[in-house]
């Protein structure tokens, strides 16, 4: 627990709800009162001497050019704070890389623009996403407390229990950030940097990406749900249950045949919360950037190739593969609905059996 009591001064460092943030609010606030006393020793000095050795006062200047015993003192007087300081500094830096003992590992990987959790030996894992509500992105809605910091599926783990997070990235260099717990790991692409928390404390805690990351950089929210371990052991058996019978409904849905307008309709969800951020809500894109669908030769041409490049990215570029991502399904009515939209009307009806075809 802190040594220094919390302020409510919105200016100063957070305390934090884990054992490190704990740590690093004592180093912050030792080192501020070291600074601060020798401020105030310093000011003081300089102060008491301005006064009392003015001119004005018939004060004579000292004549010397050296004094061997300052200058050890000034000298050795520094060299003891710093290593004073340093003392703490390394024990909590020390503290702060023991990712060892932990009881649950989560591996955090980082891409344009959204955070993918996987639970190890638990076989979960989920996209997290931005679920700001896109009427508020543009303006046309009021913005609620959470602006921007709201996620579909928050990362969820247990209170009083060691967390270690492995923190990687598919492609630009993020960097996952939540500040309750004092955890700011890079999260570089072809490399696993660690980091771990014990939160003492159930809530909802949010961060966001730190590093720039492309245009929707700031679209990169990080939500953490702090739960009782019982509540999340509960949790993880319904998310256990939950992919299995996401399993069997995708097997089903290979058999359905969706309406033009159920498939327009649930594409159109997709397509807001996956791909319009590149490709702009009104399917125009960013010349020089992203492409534009409006009349594309990928929309134009064969469907084949436009689920293949959905299904699995485009090297060299931004496209993302949307294999893992999606559900057969899901891809279908994307497709759908990108082939029909903005007036380019094909007239085609995707159907998950057409996706699973190319996806085997």
């Amino acid at each position: 627990m802190p040594i220094f009591p919390a302020t409510s001064m919105p200016l100063n460092m957070t305390q934090g709800v884990s054992a490190i943030s704990g740590k690093v609010y004592d180093l912050h606030m030792t080192i501020l009162y070291i600074c601060c006393a020798i401020g105030l020793i310093v000011f003081g000095i300089m102060l008491y001497a301005i006064i009392y050795h003015r001119k004005s006062k018939g004060a004579s200047p000292a004549q010397f050019h050296e004094s061997t015993k300052v200058e050890i003192a000034w000298t050795i007087i520094p060299f003891i704070i710093l290593i004073l300081m340093a003392i703490p500094a390394t024990t909590t830096l020390i503290a702060m890389e023991d990712t060892s003992d932990a009881e649950l590992t989560v591996k955090v990987t980082g891409s344009q623009w959204k955070w993918h959790y996987q639970y190890f030996d638990q076989d979960v894992g989920f996209y997290s996403i931005l679920s700001t509500p896109r009427d508020q992105i543009d303006n046309l809605a009021p913005k609620d407390q959470h602006y921007l910091l709201e996620v579909d599926k928050p990362l969820v783990i247990p209170a009083h229990r060691k967390v270690r997070f492995l923190v990687t990235s598919e492609d630009v260099i993020h960097s996952w950030w939540v500040p309750a717990f004092a955890v700011k790991k890079d999260a570089n692409p072809g490399f696993i940097n660690e980091a771990w928390t014990r939160a003492d404390k159930v809530g909802i805690y949010r961060g966001q990406c730190a590093e720039l990351c492309g245009k929707d950089h700031g679209f990169m929210p990080i939500v953490v749900e702090v739960m009782e371990p019982e509540a999340f052991d509960q949790w993880m058996i319904a998310q256990q249950a939950l992919k299995a019978q996401a399993s069997e409904q995708a097997k089903a849905q290979l058999s359905q045949t969706l309406t033009m307008a159920e498939l327009m309709t649930q594409g159109e969800q997709i397509y807001v919360s996956r791909c319009a951020a590149c490709h702009q809500p009104n399917g125009a894109g960013l010349p020089g950037v992203f492409p534009s669908l409006i009349g594309s030769p990928i929309i134009k041409g064969p469907a084949t190739n436009h689920i293949n490049i959905v299904l699995h990215g485009k090297a060299g570029t931004a496209m993302q593969a949307f294999s893992k991502q999606l559900s057969a399904q899901e891809i279908a009515a994307v497709v759908t609905f990108e082939r029909n939209a903005w007036g380019n009307n094909s007239g085609e009806a995707i159907q998950a059996a057409d996706v699973s075809k190319l996806n085997q």
